[in-house]
């Protein structure tokens, strides 16, 4: 009895597993970005942060344009390594975000993820629900918007293994995937 690999097979998962883990994440010009500062803090303290660079992101709540702008109001979460917000994890608070130009709302849709790279610009008074909420604001100087789906940029990796035994009467194939 001889057993082999459904060699096409792992071939074809290996290529796309290695293809997966070279997949690189937005290139963010993160230079002089102050980690430590939050939207939750600069609501609360916004004359110390005003000016400094920060890297925000979370979930789209809304967006409007303005006369020469468009504004996205934005859920904040941590990030991970590669910038991408973690909404697994207890929000940072609101923020606005400020990009000269039209944004198509469609696109910048409620419930998209992005994250941005901009100045604090100060706040601006607002409401959520009934209540008052003082929205710290960017001008954004780098935006990259998630691919929607689950999973890491909405892409699954999976895979088929088989094995097979030979004996007389023919080929058989015993397999599982994952």
């Amino acid at each position: 009895m001889c057993y082999r690999v459904a060699t096409p097979h792992f071939c074809v998962l290996l290529v796309a597993l290695l293809l997966s883990a070279c997949a690189s994440a937005p290139a963010f010009n993160a230079g002089g970005v102050d980690r430590s500062l939050t939207p939750r803090d600069v609501a609360t303290s916004p004359q110390p942060a005003t000016g400094k660079r920060v890297q925000w992101g979370g979930i789209i709540l809304s967006t409007t344009h303005l006369k020469d702008s468009t504004q996205v109001e934005v859920l904040a979460y941590p990030l991970d390594t590669d910038a991408r917000p973690q909404s697994d994890s207890n929000p940072l608070g609101r923020f606005i975000l400020e990009q000269a130009g039209h944004l198509e709302p469609a696109t910048y849709a409620e419930g998209r993820r992005i994250t941005a790279v901009g100045a604090v610009t100060g706040t601006r008074a607002g409401q959520v629900g009934d209540s008052d909420y003082n929205y710290p604001v960017i001008r954004a100087r780098q935006l990259h918007l998630w691919p929607p789906g689950r999973g890491r940029d909405g892409v699954s990796v999976g895979g088929y293994i088989g094995f097979g035994t030979e004996s007389g009467d023919g080929d058989s194939e015993i397999g599982f995937g994952f």
